[in-house]
């Protein structure tokens, strides 16, 4: 399960890069309440894609043959959830609400760009190596 989860590291360290740089800028900017949105935005993005790559590497050890509507499935959940949670926040007229959608935004792009380096830096072999 580990070799599955090798890029969560990058991933991760990626969305701290970015919660150091944006958290203080919210402050700044929009006080204690900007700086919790942006928090919550890279929180919600960081925890919803670490949990899908968890389900995808346990799915992928358990049941490969599952792996494409499990993990489509789990991303449209994802999705979902995060709507959900945007529109039930924008219900309340919480004045972080523009910094957590900012910073769902920015997360997925950080998270997704990361992982894309990390996959391009990988040296993932094409066919399985059987220790001799």
């Amino acid at each position: 399960m580990k070799k599955r989860l090798q890029h969560l590291r990058t991933a991760l360290l990626a969305m701290g890069i970015l919660l150091v740089v944006a958290a203080p800028l919210a402050g700044w900017r929009d006080g204690a309440t900007g700086a919790l949105g942006a928090l919550a935005g890279v929180g919600l993005v960081a925890v919803s894609y670490t949990l899908s790559s968890l389900v995808i590497a346990v799915t992928d050890l358990r049941a490969r043959h599952l792996l494409m509507p499990v993990a489509l499935g789990t991303y449209i959940l994802k999705f979902a959830v995060i709507g959900v949670v945007m529109w039930l926040v924008a219900g309340t007229e919480w004045a972080g609400l523009p910094w957590l959608g900012a910073l769902v935004i920015a997360g997925t792009l950080v998270w997704v760009a990361a992982q894309a380096v990390w996959v391009w830096r990988a040296k993932i072999p094409y066919v399985e190596i059987e220790p001799s």
